[in-house]
């Protein structure tokens, strides 16, 4: 026996042989069928849930990305903004190419163009120094004595550009100085990391300009952390000193000339990487690519009267660097316009 499917309504009516059945009534006993059921009507499908779109999605993911990445956003700001806005980081934030992650060469390649060779002149002489960028529009640290006194100064960036340059801020104290290249636009900020997180024995890369040879590159580790560096802050000592060191003291001693009377106490990096006069202003860079220090002084045994090695013996290993985050914490007071 076979079960047929019946649609909802539909049943089976009695056969009857003498009396019909008429529609809407009864005879001969018969049973009127049942009343039939509407089927419910389907309801419509519910519309699907579609992402957000336009500037309030743009601003969502920005901020998601600003939740993962943390200090390392200030650049997307600025990309998505146009806005000229210093670039910071924290050390776990990687300007390096994945390819080349950990290498000198990598280091090199990422954080030459935000270096430039500073001239300064003045009624002194003329002194070189080193820079680095920090917005696209122009903005450079380097140390007030490179620049202190000049009455001129101008910057030659890694492609080959040279701007003159005005002096924005100065701070003595601190051994900082900010510039600004006049017309300049479209120049590759330096990542600025977090001091705060160096190590000793961490790898380094020094990225400057001694004696003029712009973009030179060594490599070193942290020797020490907090060193009490002491420096002049005589207005023109950098430009007397020609060709030698940056004079400073430690330890009760002076080195590269006398510091005079004038002068302040900072707490710097130390580092092995070679630095030479012309590396003053110049970049101090962890592997990841990000700015840790601003080199500020180093030990140079050729003109210095407590050693006993021979003229022109170069860089022995003995270099500082202003620590990165005491350079945030003066930006606002350098683009104030002090002159400290």
């Amino acid at each position: 026996m076979t079960d047929t499917f019946r649609h909802s309504g539909e049943y089976p009516q009695q056969q009857q042989s003498s009396a019909p059945v008429h529609q809407g009534g009864t005879q001969g006993g018969a049973y009127p069928p049942p009343p039939a059921f509407a089927p419910e009507e389907p309801q419509p499908p519910k519309p699907p849930r579609r992402r957000a779109r336009g500037p309030l999605a743009l601003l969502a993911a920005v901020a998601i990305a600003a939740a993962a990445v943390g200090g390392g956003t200030a650049y997307a700001f600025q990309e998505l903004t146009g806005k000229d806005t210093t670039s910071s980081s924290a050390t776990n934030t990687t300007v390096v190419p994945t390819s080349k992650k950990g290498t000198v060469s990598g280091v090199a390649e990422a954080v030459s163009p935000s270096i430039v060779e500073i001239s300064a002149k003045s009624s002194s002489g003329e002194a070189t120094g080193s820079g680095v960028i920090i917005t696209e529009g122009g903005e450079i640290i380097t140390n007030n004595h490179v620049i202190s006194g000049a009455s001129s100064v101008k910057v030659t960036t890694d492609d080959g550009k040279t701007y003159d340059a005005e002096v924005v801020g100065t701070d003595s104290k601190k051994d900082l100085a900010l510039i600004k290249a006049e017309g300049a636009s479209g120049l590759k900020p330096a990542s600025l990391g977090d001091s705060d997180n160096v190590k000793i024995g961490d790898d380094v890369v020094a990225i400057g300009s001694p004696e003029g040879l712009t973009g030179t590159v060594t490599s070193g580790i942290i020797s020490a952390l907090d060193r009490d560096v002491t420096v002049s802050t005589d207005e023109d000592q950098g430009q007397q000193q020609g060709g030698g060191g940056w004079p400073f003291e430690y330890g009760g001693e002076q080195f590269n000339g006398d510091t005079g009377s004038s002068k302040t106490t900072y707490k710097a990096l130390q580092t092995d990487a070679s630095l030479n006069p012309g590396n003053s202003g110049g970049a101090l860079i962890d592997m990841n690519g990000n700015i840790i220090g601003i080199n500020s002084a180093m030990y140079s045994p050729s003109s210095s009267s407590q050693s006993g090695a021979q003229s022109g013996s170069g860089s022995v290993g003995l270099g500082f660097a202003i620590p990165v985050n005491t350079v945030k914490a003066d930006l606002d007071t350098l683009r104030s316009g002090s002159t400290d």
